[in-house]
């Protein structure tokens, strides 16, 4: 992997992806778990051709700032950049713009891993 990769996603708001669902508001807009699976989805596609089939990549950090509200039907579209690869460790700039102004920014890290040593992890925790 080499610094500058970027990647990008894009979603339309539905009820599914509103705060209103979490049951902490009552208003329709965009939550921030949704908002940050966007963001993550974006980091994925910048680097998604580079991962080999062995491997996996995994969201270990996410520290963003929700800026603005997005109402249902709106779309929100998300960019990634890799800004510094450390070994197995991948840091991206990520930021969010809906059709009126940005809505989010911040950074996210995700961790690449041996594909069969993790499925081995997660079947010795299904056992317990």
């Amino acid at each position: 992997m080499i610094p500058g990769l970027i990647g990008k996603s894009e979603m339309v708001v539905k009820e599914e992806d509103l705060v209103s669902r979490l049951g902490s508001i009552d208003v329709d807009i965009l939550s921030t778990p949704r908002l940050i699976q966007l963001l993550e989805e974006a980091a994925i596609d910048a680097i998604q051709k580079y991962i080999t089939s062995d491997q996996l990549s995994l969201g270990t950090r996410v520290k963003i700032k929700h800026l603005s509200p997005t109402p249902l039907g709106m779309k929100v579209t998300a960019h990634a950049i890799l800004k510094e690869v450390d070994k197995n460790r991948l840091f991206f700039l990520v930021d969010a713009y809906d059709e009126m102004e940005k809505v989010a920014e911040g950074e996210h890290e995700r961790l690449l891993v041996p594909k069969e040593r993790f499925l081995q992890k997660v079947e010795r925790k299904k056992v317990r």
